[in-house]
């Protein structure tokens, strides 16, 4: 009898555990930081469900956060107080490096998806020798999204040169519809004038991105690298701009070059799955190419990596954090996100191949990609060196306050403050 009944209660015991063990398991929370984009969340909540199906268990709740500079205090403030959610969406590159990846982040290398992660990519995530993240998305570009249908209305071409955008600019003007829209509520988009020129710069000063990280280089002191400066004063000086352009958003730059209320929209490649998701009737009607230079003859595209996936050092749930992160950046994930958002550029993990109809902007960014020396990485992601008050600064010179040169000092003072702060020699 006393046997029997322990056997009862160890059975029962067995059971009341396997419960406990289930339950807990069920109760798994897992909590997914995110950029507020349109495409982003689209892309992320896709992501979540397809993951969920496969992993019922896990709960994953998605945070958007604001982009921008507020955005960077956001995750900078989060790692700091040691209150970062278990997974989250940031910049690699230069930023990534900013928030001291050692230090701060789960060692990704060991994750079965990084096998097929292309090596560029694995590049501007590794620090010390470890892989911090997994791409969210595609490649993208920096450069200027136009409108078909005014180019073709007002017989444009697509210009190689700046004195032909600004000759195209005067056009568009002159028929009463907006030249360049500018969205400087969003102070991040005030930044693609100087940043897209990079591919520019590099071809006219191929060692600068190596010198400037040395404190070699100065904006202020390199002529090729004040233009982008200077072009935001020639779009301001001419009257090429929206009238709100002060007031104006992000997602009210699309609706401008969607619908033709724009004829150009300074943006990066992204901005195509967000015009998806937001004036689908509108994808067809919208272009893109590099931003100009001064000779014809360097015309080629300023390429950015995707953002990344992070586990910070201070998640409860690292182990479940990795599954979900290793699937997102699996083949798979790289469908999930093509699929939902639209392509901004080629894929980074090998068998996630782009979709045969993809839209013209992607179609017009294709050929940089295809033709050899096209391309080059944006600076941010050759040189660990990117001032954070760059936005603030390209909102004054594109708004007339501040001009290029003293703008350009100003940078480097901004540079020269964030060098120190990540020790690099020579600062």
């Amino acid at each position: 009898m006393t046997y029997r009944i322990k056997r009862i209660l160890a059975g029962a015991s067995a059971l009341l555990a396997l419960v406990a063990a289930s339950t807990s398991h069920a109760e798994t929370t897992l909590s997914f930081l995110i950029d507020n984009n349109p495409d982003t969340v689209a892309a992320a909540e896709a992501l979540v469900a397809a993951y969920q199906t496969k992993a019922p268990d896990v709960t994953i709740e998605i945070e958007p956060r604001a982009g921008g500079g507020e955005g960077d205090n956001i995750i900078k403030t989060r790692l700091a107080t040691g209150e970062m959610s278990d997974v989250f969406l940031y910049n690699s590159g230069s930023l990534l490096q900013a928030l001291k990846p050692a230090q701060t982040l789960v060692d990704l290398s060991a994750l079965p998806a990084q096998a097929k992660v292309d090596d560029g990519f694995k590049s501007v995530v590794r620090a010390d020798g470890k892989l911090y993240g997994v791409p969210f998305g595609t490649a993208m570009a920096g450069g200027i999204l136009y409108n078909r249908k005014i180019y073709q209305d007002l017989g444009l071409t697509v210009p190689k040169t700046w004195a032909d955008f600004m000759a195209n600019n005067a056009k568009v003007k002159a028929s009463g519809k907006v030249a360049v829209a500018q969205t400087y509520r969003d102070t991040w988009t005030s930044q693609l004038f100087v940043l897209a020129d990079y591919y520019n710069l590099h071809a006219t000063v191929p060692n600068f991105a190596a010198d400037y990280t040395a404190n070699k280089a100065k904006y202020a002191e390199t002529p090729a690298a004040m233009k982008g400066f200077e072009r935001l004063k020639d779009v301001h000086d001419a009257g090429l701009m929206n009238e709100d352009f002060g007031a104006a958003s992000y997602d009210d730059g699309l609706k401008m070059v969607a619908t033709g209320e724009a004829a150009h929209y300074p943006m990066l490649s992204f901005a195509i799955g967000a015009i998806k998701q937001n004036y689908p009737e509108n994808l067809t009607d919208v272009g893109f190419f590099a931003q100009p230079s001064d000779d014809a003859a360097t015309n080629g595209l300023t390429v950015w990596m995707p953002p990344a996936l992070y586990i910070p050092l201070t998640s409860q749930h690292a182990e479940e954090a990795k599954k979900f992160v290793d699937f997102a950046g699996s083949v798979e994930g790289c469908k999930i996100m093509v699929e939902t958002n639209t392509v901004q550029g080629p894929p980074l993990i090998d068998g996630c191949d782009l979709p045969a109809d993809v839209p013209p902007a992607v179609k017009d960014m294709l050929p940089y990609f295809e033709a050899e020396g096209k391309t080059t990485p944006a600076l941010e992601f050759v040189s660990p060196v990117k001032g954070p008050a760059l936005e603030q600064i390209t909102v004054e010179v594109g708004s007339g306050i501040r001009q290029p040169a003293e703008a350009a000092k100003l940078y480097d003072d901004d540079v020269r403050k964030q060098a120190k702060q990540l020790g690099l020699p020579n600062w």
